[in-house]
């Protein structure tokens, strides 16, 4: 059985928890350096980036989680953590957040709140189409070396891989689907 963190300063915290569980992995808040020992992988939560990079500072846990994602733990962001993780923000670039994945994002592209959608999506590797929610989503507006995309949505890529790393623009622990967290916890920690 995985030990796997979720980021745990704000966003779809208990949502992530529920579907990793239902897989059968134990799971755990994370909220400082030390919570990072003991786990297999990590969340990173859907939310408001900008809030999110600034508790990372303010709690000392950025570099740590930086060092540890670097030296290959799986990291898993959705929404707002896949920002954390994007190398660069289109417009934004002082935004504090990991910048460890080669992407560039556009944050809100989208659009607000009220243009929220579902659609589902085929992806690289998983047998069914998998339901997808978009809520003030980010688009990633470019790839780098090393990036594999794994589904798109209007010919931008929407769901991407880099080694340890997987983001998502939408949130899947939204859904009753479980297929996303089934493949980051088996081919990218167990793996």
């Amino acid at each position: 059985m995985k030990n796997i963190g979720i980021l745990g300063i704000q966003g779809a915290i208990e949502e992530h928890e529920a579907m990793l569980q239902a897989i059968g992995c134990n799971t755990f808040w994370i909220k400082e350096p030390k919570d990072l020992r003991h786990i297999d992988g990590i969340i990173l939560p859907g939310g408001e980036s900008t809030s999110m990079g600034k508790q990372l500072e303010w709690s000392g846990m950025m570099e740590p989680l930086r060092k540890a994602i670097a030296k290959g733990m799986p990291a898993f962001g959705t929404c707002a953590g896949m920002i954390l993780l994007a190398k660069e923000i289109e417009g934004n670039s002082l935004q504090s957040r990991l910048g460890l994945m080669n992407i560039v994002v556009k944050r809100n592209a989208y659009g607000s709140q009220l243009d929220s959608f579902v659609t589902d999506l085929d992806v690289a590797g998983l047998s069914q189409r998998l339901p997808a929610v978009f809520i003030r989503a980010p688009r990633i507006e470019a790839c780098g070396d090393g990036v594999e995309t794994l589904a798109s949505y209007r010919n931008h890529p929407v769901l991407v891989r880099q080694g340890n790393m997987l983001a998502a623009s939408f949130h899947p622990e939204l859904t009753e689907c479980t297929d996303l967290h089934r493949y980051f916890v088996s081919r990218m920690v167990a793996g």
